[in-house]
């Protein structure tokens, strides 16, 4: 009696893990893509309205990449929006300044600029940081524990442009 057990055993839970195997969602799975659904609608109403064209990234699906022209102090502000596993949608705007990122390393004021980014972190709407590579960007994570926000997304979508401001203030330190 014990070997039937045994396998009537294995085989109900060999069934019960045969979802997960064979590439059914998990609720969270489900919930992320249905976030990034949400934030494609959004995207493609806003992103027009602040003169930036959005599309999924090739490399991450979870991401969005756009571009914002026309500025006063940078080339361009580069958008990477990413829905996260962690109920979170992450905001990136790097300032293409001079051609390129600004890059802490190749400044003429590194320091300066690291205590600049410091201060306007505390005063800003926006977080400033340095991402792995040292290039600077303005940053805004938003919590989705409440739901999808759309009109907070779209106040943070709005104050992207606001970036470019703050990138002439930085120009002393940049240098270049």
């Amino acid at each position: 009696m014990r070997p039937i057990v045994v396998a009537l055993l294995c085989v109900l839970t060999a069934t019960t893990c045969v979802p997960v195997v064979y590439g059914q969602q998990t609720a969270d799975e489900t919930a992320r893509l249905g976030t990034r659904d949400q934030l494609t609608q959004l995207l493609d109403t806003v992103g027009p309205a602040i003169g930036v064209s959005f599309r999924q990234s090739q490399k991450q699906p979870y991401n969005f990449v756009g571009t914002m022209r026309e500025l006063t102090n940078s080339d361009s502000l580069e958008i990477v929006i990413s829905v996260t596993k962690s109920q979170t949608i992450g905001f990136r705007i790097y300032p293409h300044y001079k051609g390129g990122y600004i890059n802490v390393n190749n400044v003429s004021d590194g320091a300066g600029l690291m205590k600049q980014l410091l201060r306007m972190s505390d005063r800003n709407f926006l977080f400033w940081g340095v991402d792995d590579a040292y290039d600077v960007f303005a940053g805004y994570t938003v919590t989705l524990e409440s739901g999808f926000p759309n009109e907070a997304m779209k106040v943070v979508l709005r104050s992207i442009r606001n970036v470019d401001q703050f990138v002439g203030d930085m120009e002393p330190a940049i240098g270049r």
